[in-house]
């Protein structure tokens, strides 16, 4: 950080603390935009290599050139936290940002989803992300690129198919299960009690092989790090790995409403009170933090997609303004995006907002479907139901080793892509090494089979 940039952080911070945030320390840098790019397709500083990462870095390139995207830092939580500023911000811009980063800090740590996470996947994750890459760097070297690729092409297919519920140590199933008691009759009950018979000793209860899973399993990638037939501990590695990454990311993508509103609340708090800044640097911090907030895009006059920077910072504005901040702050720690807007967004502020819910048709044409709250409040929420992904849950193992797949469709709530649904359980059969099933529906409703 520069000297200016430096010196307006630490009385930014010291403000934020006399508001009683509480946050881990953060270490700030400023990096390349290039490198702030990688960081934003990888999702941290140094992570497994794969292809599909540089699909999504062409991808994120063309957003940026054509105007639609633009990366003013990456946030890391931790103890301590990391956050990576653009080189090519302006002194400006890199000072609202440092404010919204204090937001972030100040939420990772206090709110439950977020603290869970950490405390289970550890403090340190951008560490143990460089060891988990170092690691399948050695697999490459010792097992071949193409042997590895097949792991990973399985693990990060199913990288949102992990159960948020389960901890990141899970114990393995029980390998027996006790035979039911038969239910005694009225009958037998009086004539094991009639006087004069020595007392029958209990017979030993029989144990039976417990079924795998036991009930429907949808956390895919424990599943099968520890259930797959012949999979060697490296390959078991890289599953858990991508595991633990996945766990530490779903706070973020779970929370990114409530996130981004509180960060963008707090910039702009601390940025009003700053008496320290020069009236011109206020002015252009201002004029960026509009620009980040605002509801659609410039020269746009309406939006198919919600701005979760808009959205929440304007929630978080009406509940310190209508409720306090210690409730917002009791908010921040308890809820995810999905109790925060089912909760807090009412028919006032959407129609407020000028939200609505939408359908688009194949020929392209867009039509408004409904205005209805609730239903406007699931249009924002379902592309966040089970991390973005199908509900999928491994029902069956059979004696032959074959993988039974059911996807839950009744309440998921969304179909099927069965062109990627087919790719997938071709990934997966390389590592099972065994049949792979997948029960669906087709696009009538009807039942469906994809297999491998």
């Amino acid at each position: 950080m520069n000297t200016a940039l430096q010196g307006y952080a630490g009385r930014l911070e010291a403000l934020a603390q006399s508001h009683g945030l509480d946050y881990y320390p953060v270490q700030f840098e400023e990096v390349p935009s290039s490198f702030m790019m990688e960081i934003a397709v990888y999702g941290l500083p140094v992570r497994m290599p794969h292809w599909s990462f540089g699909v999504r870095y062409i991808y994120q390139l063309v957003q940026h050139r054509m105007g639609h995207s633009r990366l003013f830092e990456v946030v890391f939580p931790g103890n301590p936290g990391r956050a990576y500023l653009a080189g090519n911000n302006s002194l400006q811009e890199n000072t609202l940002v440092t404010a919204h980063v204090l937001g972030h800090a100040d939420f990772a740590k206090n709110n439950a989803l977020f603290k869970r996470s950490q405390e289970q996947v550890g403090y340190k994750i951008v560490e143990q992300a460089a060891a988990h890459a170092r690691q399948i760097g050695a697999a490459v070297e010792l097992y071949g690129q193409n042997r590895v690729e097949q792991v990973l092409d399985a693990a990060l297919s199913l990288e949102a198919h992990i159960d948020s519920i389960q901890l990141l140590r899970r114990d393995r199933y029980p390998s027996y299960v006790e035979a039911a008691r038969p239910v005694e009759s009225g009958f037998q009950k009086r004539f094991d009690n009639l006087p004069g018979g020595a007392p029958a000793a209990d017979a030993p209860l029989e144990r039976l092989r417990a079924a795998i899973p036991p009930s429907p399993e949808r956390d895919l990638l424990w599943f099968i790090a520890h259930y797959a037939p012949d999979l060697e501990q490296w390959e078991r590695d890289i599953f858990l790995s991508v595991r633990a990454e996945s766990l530490y990311f779903y706070p973020v993508f779970a929370c990114q409403i409530m996130n981004e509103g509180w960060a963008s609340y707090w910039h702009a708090r601390l940025l009003r009170e700053a008496e320290f800044l020069p009236q011109p640097l206020y002015l252009s911090a201002i004029k960026a933090h509009s620009d980040v907030v605002r509801p659609f895009a410039a020269d746009e006059q309406t939006a198919l997609q919600v701005n979760p920077y808009h959205l929440g910072f304007t929630l978080w504005e009406r509940i310190v303004e209508q409720r306090g901040m210690d409730e917002a702050r009791r908010i921040c720690r308890e809820e995810d995006d999905f109790g925060f807007v089912r909760n807090y967004l009412d028919r006032e502020l959407a129609e407020k907002l000028d939200l609505f819910a939408f359908e688009a048709k194949n020929d392209g044409e867009i039509r408004v479907v409904t205005r209805d709250l609730n239903a406007i409040r699931e249009a924002i929420l379902s592309p966040k139901f089970n991390y973005g992904a199908p509900r999928i849950a491994a029902t069956e193992m059979k004696q032959d080793g074959t993988l039974v797949l059911t996807h839950d469709h009744a309440s998921d709530g969304r179909g099927l892509d069965v062109a990627r649904g087919n790719r997938v359980i071709q990934y997966i059969r390389r590592v099972w090494r065994r049949p792979v099933r997948l029960n669906t529906v087709d696009s009538r409703g009807e039942p469906h089979e994809l297999s491998a």
